[in-house]
């Protein structure tokens, strides 16, 4: 089940994007950050326990027609169950709603959102609003992610 995150949420969203962190597949997010964006975040929960997340994607927005799909993490026991589809079929869904005409996405993953019709570009394409973020990332200024785009046009 999909369903907005709450402030109860985020010590679980927490710890799923902790996780890939430490492996080095994901920028964990400061926990103070992610209850400043609760709003931005879905999480899929466990059917019979909805309490229970195993999977999260954040959809933040930049501008008038740009928004970010980020922290999209799925439970390694639960892949291949297309949560992470799913999940990325919802922000689609949610970024329309907005008249959003752009998604674009920094990752480690570039075959996964190729599949949904993504991208490569190079980081510098990016509106320099977007690297607010980054100024403070343990990576910059060496930025190992690819980055990639999606018009919703």
């Amino acid at each position: 089940m999909i369903r907005k995150a709450t402030i109860e949420d985020i010590k679980s969203i927490h710890a799923l994007l902790k996780y890939y962190g430490d492996k080095g597949e994901l920028l964990a997010r400061p926990l103070s950050k992610l209850y400043d964006h609760v709003r931005d975040f879905w999480v899929f929960t466990e059917p019979q326990d909805s309490r229970k997340i195993i999977g999260c994607c954040a959809l933040q927005f930049c501008w008038e027609d740009l928004a970010e799909i980020r922290s999209l993490a799925v439970c390694e026991n639960d892949w291949r169950k297309s949560i992470g589809r799913q999940l990325v079929e919802n922000a689609f869904a949610e970024a329309r709603q907005f008249k959003i005409k752009s998604l674009f996405t920094l990752t480690y993953r570039p075959l996964f959102f190729e599949k949904f019709g993504f991208i490569k570009i190079d980081k510098a394409d990016l509106p320099i609003k977007i690297w607010s973020d980054c100024i403070n990332c343990v990576k910059f200024p060496d930025c190992d992610e690819t980055a990639m785009i999606k018009s919703l046009e």
